[in-house]
């Protein structure tokens, strides 16, 4: 049986529908952004509703409506979903109705409503979910070569992201503890530098590289490390080039024979020189 409003509440709702703004398409729409993966806050918030007669807040009832498909997720403290990641954050006596979303997920992006029933009227607000991936990009060309002895940087950066942690992998294995090596992962706003350091680096330390934080598409890197002296011996077997051979064929004549041409110039008409007769 419907309970009979007393005149006393009745002029407490009328309050009411004079302090909450209409609905309005227009400019009552939120955008939200959010990686993949992170803890999702839609707002939903009606000014003022924390500050009006106690009775008022009993005819009132708040939902969480996902528009893709018309479920309903919350209504009041409750949750009226299977998934357990919905969950509606209030505290007594609030104006806030913020939807939380635990470990967000792409299918998650799309419009949710925010619907307060006063007893006379719904009131709507509108939140936009947009869930990306982050990338993860390891700074330089995909291939690197050093020699044996030098230390080798790599630096990965994550934009739109923050994650908790970030592994680095040789091959299969993971190399974050590694005493040879030295990790160092810094946030900057909405981005995320992660640095790998090897010193004196072997052929061993030869092979792939990669930066996977969770929830981040990775990035790879190759890696190869040459023995030391590789550069020389190669430098050595080199042949050596045709200009440069042509160039050690033509030597600058001595002082000595430059002389000995001139006297036999000077001399040949005096001594009618001639060729040897045989």
């Amino acid at each position: 049986m419907a309970k009979e409003l007393r005149p006393e509440e009745m002029t407490s709702v009328v309050d009411l529908r004079r302090v909450l703004p209409e609905a309005n398409l227009d400019t009552n729409v939120t955008d939200v952004f959010f990686s993949e993966g992170q803890v999702a806050l839609l707002p939903c918030k009606f000014p003022q509703l924390s500050t009006l007669h106690q009775k008022a807040l009993l005819l009132m009832q708040v939902s969480w409506i996902r528009r893709s498909d018309w479920q309903i997720l919350t209504t009041g403290v409750f949750t009226y979903t299977s998934d357990g990641r919905f969950s509606v954050l209030h505290r007594e006596s609030s104006d806030d109705w913020t939807l939380q979303i635990k470990y967000v997920k792409l299918k998650d992006n799309g419009t949710y409503e925010c619907q307060m029933y006063t007893g006379t009227g719904v009131l709507s607000q509108f939140v936009n979910l947009h869930v990306t991936t982050p990338r993860a990009a390891i700074l330089g060309p995909r291939a690197l070569h050093v020699q044996e002895g030098d230390t080798i940087t790599l630096i990965c950066v994550i934009q739109q992201g923050r994650p908790p942690f970030v592994f680095w992998y040789h091959g299969q294995q993971m190399v974050n503890y590694d005493t040879r090596l030295k990790v160092e992962t810094h946030v900057e706003g909405i981005r995320t530098h992660s640095r790998l350091t090897i010193s004196h680096a072997k052929t061993w330390d030869t092979g792939n590289y990669s930066c996977i934080p969770p929830n981040v598409e990775p990035s790879f890197v190759l890696v190869h490390v040459n023995e030391a002296g590789d550069d020389a011996v190669a430098a050595v077997q080199r042949p050596p080039s045709s200009s440069s051979a042509a160039s050690s064929s033509l030597q600058p004549l001595s002082s000595s024979s430059i002389v000995g041409v001139l006297l036999a110039a000077l001399l040949c008409p005096v001594l009618a020189c001639r060729s040897p007769v045989r």
